[in-house]
């Protein structure tokens, strides 16, 4: 998808994160086509929550969230986004 500054998507959509590999820091977009409450949350591979990114109101459109890992160990980690009814999950690594 293309992330112009008006652009709305038709659907949720939550992308992988940029660059990945990364160390310490990434960017995870995500694409609202209405306003929403979103919670985009960071997991280690067992399950446990290490970051809460987001938790808030969003207007509809396409956003860009940081994520320092800077204090968590290499290795892999699952973020989810839950806004409204959709709810995705995707990896990433970190390398240091």
């Amino acid at each position: 998808p293309t992330y112009s500054q008006n652009a709305v998507p038709v659907n949720y959509e939550l992308s992988s994160n940029y660059p990945n590999p990364f160390n310490p820091t990434t960017q995870i977009k995500f694409g609202l086509p209405e306003a929403q409450f979103v919670q985009l949350t960071v997991f280690d591979i067992t399950g446990r929550e290490v970051a809460r990114l987001v938790e808030g109101s969003f207007g509809a459109g396409y956003h860009t969230v940081t994520f320092d890992a800077s204090a968590l160990a290499s290795g892999v980690y699952l973020y989810r986004i839950v806004a409204g009814s959709f709810v995705e999950s995707r990896k990433m690594i970190l390398m240091k």
